[in-house]
This record gives structure tokens, sequence and C-alpha cells, in this order.
């Protein structure tokens, strides 16, 4: 008897075409059976961080004796994390991906890979993404500042706030774009181009769909940086183990079906195919042997007889 019943005896299995959980519910069961290999991922997603770490060392060590020589190092450094920051993404994308698809991989093999066939377009896509990230800082902390400076000169700020606006608007709409972008990056052959093109087409779509995950995504990040200001100790044994993979599953399990529903399926439906990624879901041909999930009686393993049993010498 075990636990929580009796394991002894078959259950009546699982149907093959029993329905699907929800979303909800199947997202934290992906999760729970991925759990170790999401910490793996965003262990190895923090190895961008080790070229930021030699830019602060860098200025610690030198910044006294050689100025030129620590902001020197120091740009370089931050300048290669910015570069391998989009190609780091496509590789994690790729395997978040794949897990929401549930398909098998060696995860370090994957990320390799990708990170190689993927680099260039990639690279751009974070180059962008720092761009717009450095501006989007510039202009939150510039803006306010003009805007007072404005109101103490008794001058109009109306153009400052329409600025401030515009600036975390842009900001906004590559931060959506983006979730799509490096899904479609590692999952599909389009050019930059097209890529750019069908993420701002899909971030007005699916603007539901978006906000929302846009919401989930500000929201674990900010409960995260307070837990962080609170214990900051505790949390820097925790961040290297998951929050920002958690993020980008949550990305990656709402957005790919879109791509898929307004991307990747029409492209196979104007070829007269299906998608690969859709076939396990459909029966094709008949089987040999009948899947009886669901179907067969539970059977009870024959009793044992206690007893003292005979010793082999």
């Amino acid at each position: 008897m075990g636990l929580f019943g009796n394991y002894e005896n078959a259950g009546v299995g699982i149907a093959k075409n029993a329905p699907k959980k929800k979303p909800f519910f199947r997202f934290w069961e992906l999760f729970g059976r991925k759990f170790w290999k999401l910490i793996e991922l965003n262990m190895l997603f923090m190895t961008i961080c080790l070229p930021l770490i030699g830019a602060l060392v860098a200025l610690y060590c030198l910044l006294r004796t050689n100025p030129a020589l620590a902001f020197g190092i120091a740009g370089l450094l931050v300048l290669v994390s910015a570069v391998l920051l989009g190609p780091y993404l496509a590789g994690c994308t790729k395997i978040l991906r794949n897990f929401t698809l549930e398909k098998p991989m060696f995860l370090f093999d994957t990320f390799k890979k990708t990170f190689r066939s993927c680099f260039k377009q990639s690279c751009i896509m974070g180059l962008l993404d720092v761009l717009v990230g450095i501006s989007l800082a510039a202009g939150i902390y510039v803006y306010p500042l003009m805007i007072n400076a404005a109101k103490e000169n008794n001058a109009s700020p109306t153009m400052y706030y329409v600025l401030f606006v515009a600036s975390c608007s842009i900001a906004l709409a590559v931060l959506m774009m983006s979730f799509y972008a490096y899904l479609m990056i590692v999952s599909t052959d389009l050019s930059m181009k097209n890529i750019l093109k069908n993420s701002l087409a899909l971030s007005c779509i699916a603007l539901k769909q978006n906000l929302i995950t846009l919401f989930i995504v500000v929201a674990v990040i900010g409960v995260f940086a307070v837990l962080t200001i609170c214990f900051p100790y505790i949390m820097a044994f925790v961040l290297p183990f998951m929050p920002l993979v958690f993020v980008g599953f949550v990305i990656v399990f709402n957005c790919y079906p879109i791509i898929q529903k307004y991307v990747i399926n029409p492209y196979y439906a104007q070829r007269g195919e299906v998608n690969p990624e859709m076939l396990h879901a459909e029966s094709l041909g008949e089987n040999v042997f009948e899947d009886q999930g669901g179907k067969e009686k539970p059977t009870e393993s024959p009793k044992q007889k206690k007893g003292k049993g005979k010793v082999i010498s």
C-alpha cells in the first residue's frame, strides 16, 4: 500500500484523445516537469554577465592608476556583452520553445547550435533592444528635468510631455515586438525585414494577449526587484537560478501559439501541407494497434501469501 493509494493495481490508463488541459494548468505542469532544466538554462544565460563583471573589475582595479585604460577595457567588455545578448536570447528562446512543444533535446547542444545559426539576425535584434533600452533610460532621466526646468521658467512643458510619452510608447512597442522576433528567428527562415514586419503586426493583432503577457512580465520583475531591495543577500543567491528564464517561459508559452496561428500554419496551408509541429495532435493513417487508454478495465495484482519464504543457499 502506497502513501496515497495502492500502486500495485493497474489503472484505466490515459485516453489517447483526452481533452487538453487549460493553458494555465498546462503551463504549471510544464514548469514543474522542466523545473531543473529551467534552472540550468537560467544559469547558462547568466554567463552573459561575465563580461559585465569583468568591466566592473577593470574599473575597480585600474580607475585610479590608469582611467583611460580602465574605461577602454570596460567599454570593450560592455560592447561584447551587448553583441552577445541577442544570440544568447535566441538560444534560450529555442530551448523554451521546445519545452512548450514538449520536444526532446539536449539543452547545451541546442543552445550552441542556435547561437551559431541565428547569430546574425539575433545580434541585430539584440543591439536594437539595447539601443532602445538606453534611449528609454536616458528619456526617463532627461525629460522630467526638462519639464521641471520649463515650469521654473514659466514655459510650456507640453512638448516635453509629448516626447516623453512617445519615447515610452516606442520602447513598449519594441518590447512587444521582441516577444515575437526571437521566436521567429529560431522558428522560421524569414528575412530580418519580414521578421520585424511580422513582429510589429503580431504586436497589434494580438494586443490583448500581449498586454496580459506584459502585465505578467512586469509583475514578476517587480516582485523580484522588491525582494532584491529587501533581501539583497538572499536574492544574490536566488537570481542566478530562476527569474529571467521564468519570464522568458511565460513569453514563449503565451506568444508562440500566436506565431503558429498567423505565420507558420498559413505557410504550410498555402503549400497544401500540415505543420509538422501539429502532427502529434492528429492521427494519420490506420494504426496496427488501437490505443485502448482510458477504455481498459483496472486490474488487480494477485495477492501474495504471507509466510517465512524459502532460503536459497
